[in-house]
């Protein structure tokens, strides 16, 4: 669940990071999925943490 919602806010705040910057359409994509990436990255490691924790 973190996982999918690290992905989902990644993403929107890459389109808005490109948008705002004043990219075109490849820009946005690249960077929501770059974003996307990260994020995803970052909630994987969450949940590992959070799953060692309570274990």
């Amino acid at each position: 669940m973190i996982v999918l919602f690290a992905a989902i806010l990644g993403v929107v705040i890459g389109a808005r990071t490109a948008t705002r910057r004043g990219g075109k359409r490849l820009d946005i994509l690249q960077y929501a999925a770059g974003y996307g990436i990260a994020f995803t990255l970052l909630g994987v490691f969450t949940t590992f943490i959070i799953h060692g924790l309570l274990n």
